[in-house]
């Protein structure tokens, strides 16, 4: 693993500066407690990102579970947290006046634990059907698996629209598959079948069982809460060219320490304006003008299959 880099965090230092545009106060108390959550576990981690990345071998053969509660809220970098709360941002504060914090927060619980559940679901059966034991071995930390599926359940609740994808219109109950697919492209590192788990778990959650037994499970609360909706001045991706716009996505690592490298997602973000199709191809835009910086600097040389 790279070390994490001493000195300024510019990304933790923005992701404060657009809450704080946002203002404590517009921000449900689920939404905020979980950016606290990340914030506080980036600055003072429980462990090493080694010894908190899920993983099959780690996970299922080593039976050590508690990684699917530390994972998601573990970050590699400061850029790698700004670009997934920002993403939470901007769903949580429609999700949760949508739906009411407590059934929000009960979401976000059982996300953060059955994306992992079902990254290694998925892991186990590619090691199956490929005779390849290395996906296995391949480790992921961060956000983005949640927040993949509560893009899903985002779409679910307010349909409609068109998200542009590489310049293409996408319906937007279909753009979690094409940003599945162009994330793979672009940012070869990436967890693919990290974002692959959040997308299945949110499809779970609005065609499948898993609401109707959330709901037999915890009956005192009260899902699809109506009311008057408020509106945000959160939309779209980041077009923040200093930096790789695919950096807000969760990262493999390689479980052997000397091996470690990273990769990136991208997430939504508050941008105070600009639309989420103008976003998007900013973002594109600057990640082919950084993609030789970003390689240089072996922050995208990362193989899918070599996670940690």
């Amino acid at each position: 693993m790279r070390p994490r880099q001493r000195g300024i965090n510019v990304g933790l230092l923005l992701l404060i500066s657009q809450i704080y545009q946002v203002g404590f106060n517009n921000i449900p108390p689920v939404t905020l407690a979980t950016l606290g959550l990340n914030i506080y576990l980036f600055l003072a981690p429980l462990k090493n990102l080694l010894n908190v990345c899920i993983s099959v071998q780690h996970a299922f053969t080593y039976r050590d579970w508690q990684r699917l509660l530390f994972s998601p809220f573990h970050h590699a970098d400061d850029w790698h947290l700004y670009f997934n709360m920002v993403s939470l941002l901007y769903k949580g504060v429609r999700l949760e006046k949508r739906l009411g914090s407590p059934w929000f927060g009960y979401i976000i619980a059982v996300f953060s634990l059955l994306t992992g559940v079902m990254y290694i679901l998925l892991e186990m059966a590619l090691s199956e059907v490929t005779n390849d034991p290395s996906y296995k071995m391949q480790c992921a930390v961060g956000f983005s698996g949640v927040l993949f599926a509560l893009k899903v359940v985002n779409n679910h609740y307010f349909p409609g629209g068109v998200t542009h994808v590489m310049g293409v219109p996408v319906v937007n109950k279909y753009a979690c598959w094409a940003e599945l697919v162009l994330i793979h492209f672009m940012s070869p590192g990436t967890s693919f079948v990290g974002h692959l788990a959040g997308i299945l778990v949110g499809l779970m959650y609005t065609m499948g069982p898993l609401k109707t037994l959330m709901k037999t499970s915890a009956g005192f609360l009260s899902p699809d809460r109506s009311g008057t909706r408020q509106t945000y001045n959160y939309s779209g991706y980041s077009g923040y060219q200093a930096q790789d716009p695919y950096r807000g996505y969760d990262r493999h690592y390689p479980s052997q320490p000397h091996a470690w490298n990273s990769g990136y997602r991208p997430s939504q973000v508050y941008t105070g304006g600009l639309s989420e199709e103008e976003q998007y191809e900013a973002a594109v835009r600057a990640s082919l003008n950084d993609r030789e910086v970003c390689c240089a600097s072996h922050s995208c040389n990362l193989s899918s299959r070599t996670r940690g």
